[in-house]
C-alpha cells in the first residue's frame, strides 16, 4: 500500500504539474523514444549480469511487488522453529537428522510455513544443522564459519540492486540517446522541406528522451534498486539471527537463552519483546504436552478397564 501510495505522488506531481503549466499527454506520449530507452537500460541488464543474477533480479522484484515482507507472525515461526530444532538436538543427533535430511517432509518443519517458503533461510538453517551433527566444533569455530558463509551470500544477494542501480545512472544517458536520434530525425526533416511548426513539434518529441530517461533514473529504477537493498537486509538480519541461536547453543547455554539471543537481531520494527518469546514458547510447550496427557489417560482407562 505504501508503494502504491508513493507512485500515485510521483505520477501526481510530475504529470499533474506538467498539465497544470498547459502541457497536454499527446505532447509527451512517445512510444517508440520509450521503446529505444527501455530496450536499451533492458539490454545493458541482460549484457552485464550473468543469468543467476537476472534470475535472483526477477526473484526480488516479484517480492517487493507482491509486497511479501518478513512480518512479526514469520519471526514468531523462525524463533520457535529453531527452539524446536535445538530441543531436538538435546535429544540426540538421530532425532535431529529425521527432520534437517528432508525438510519439506518434516512435520515440524512443515508446522512453519514461512520459513518454507524462503529456500535461501531454509538451506541455510537445514546446512547448519548439518554441520552441528557432523560432529563436536566449537562456538568461536562455528561462528568463523557462518561469518564468512553469510557474507558471501550477502555480496551475491545485493548484486541485483546494484546492477539495477547501476542502469538507473546510466537511464538519463539512454534518454539523451534517443534524445539525439530525434534531432537526427527532425533535421532530415528540414531537407525534406519540412515547415517551421514540423520542425518544432519534432524537435519537442526528440527532447521527450531525456524527459523520460531521467524520470525513469530517479523517480522509478532508483526506488526499487533502493527498496530491494532493503529487503536483502532484512532477510540479512534473519540469516543473522539464526547464526546467533546456533552461536549461543554450541557454546552450551540453554535453548531459551539461544533463542533471546537471536530475537535481539531481529529488525526493530517487528522484533518481539522476551516477554512475547516467552509466551510463544509457553504455547508451544503447552500445545505439546496436551497429546501426551490424552495418551497417558488413554493409557490409564484402558488398564482400569
Amino acid at each position: 500500500m505504501q508503494q502504491i501510495f508513493g507512485i500515485f505522488i510521483v505520477l501526481g506531481c510530475v504529470f499533474g504539474g506538467f498539465a497544470l503549466m498547459g502541457g497536454t499527454v499527446h505532447a509527451i506520449w512517445q512510444p517508440i523514444e520509450l521503446v529505444i530507452i527501455a530496450g536499451a537500460g533492458l539490454g545493458a541488464l541482460v549484457l552485464g549480469n550473468p543469468a543467476h543474477v537476472l534470475s535472483e533480479t526477477v526473484v526480488q522484484l516479484r517480492k517487493i511487488i507482491t509486497h511479501k515482507k518478513q512480518g512479526s507472525e514469520f519471526q514468531r515461526q523462525l524463533l520457535l522453529l529453531m527452539y524446536e530444532l535445538l530441543q531436538k538436538a538435546a535429544d540426540g543427533l538421530k532425532a535431529l537428522d529425521a527432520h534437517v535430511e528432508a525438510p519439506r517432509e518434516s512435520p515440524l518443519f512443515q508446522r512453519y510455513p514461512l520459513v518454507l517458503e524462503e529456500p535461501k533461510l531454509l538451506a541455510f538453517i537445514v546446512d547448519n544443522f548439518r554441520l552441528m551433527a557432523m560432529g563436536k566444533i566449537k562456538a568461536h569455530e562455528l561462528e568463523g564459519v557462518l561469518e564468512q558463509e553469510l557474507e558471501a551470500i550477502h555480496e551475491e544477494l545485493c548484486q541485483p540492486s546494484r546492477s539495477l542501480h547501476k542502469i538507473a545512472e546510466a537511464m538519463p544517458g539512454f534518454g539523451i540517446l534517443a534524445a539525439v536520434l530525434g534531432i537526427v530525425m527532425a533535421m532530415n526533416s528540414v531537407a525534406d522541406g519540412a515547415d517551421a511548426g514540423e520542425i518544432s513539434e519534432k524537435v519537442g518529441a526528440a527532447m521527450v528522451g531525456t524527459f523520460i530517461g531521467i524520470f525513469f533514473s530517479y523517480g522509478v529504477m532508483d526506488p526499487i534498486a533502493n527498496m530491494m537493498k532493503q529487503l536483502i537486509t532484512q532477510e540479512a538480519s534473519t540469516m543473522e539471527c539464526v547464526k546467533v541461536v546456533l552461536v549461543t547453543h554450541v557454546a552450551g547455554k540453554p535453548a531459551l537463552l539461544a533463542i533471546d539471543a537471536g530475537r535481539r537481531l531481529v529488525q526493530l520494527n517487528i522484533k518481539p519483546s522476551f516477554a512475547t518469546l516467552e509466551k510463544w514458547i509457553n504455547e508451544l510447550e503447552a500445545a505439546a504436552d496436551e497429546p501426551d496427557n490424552s495418551r497417558r489417560g488413554g493409557e490409564r482407562r484402558a488398564k482400569a478397564g
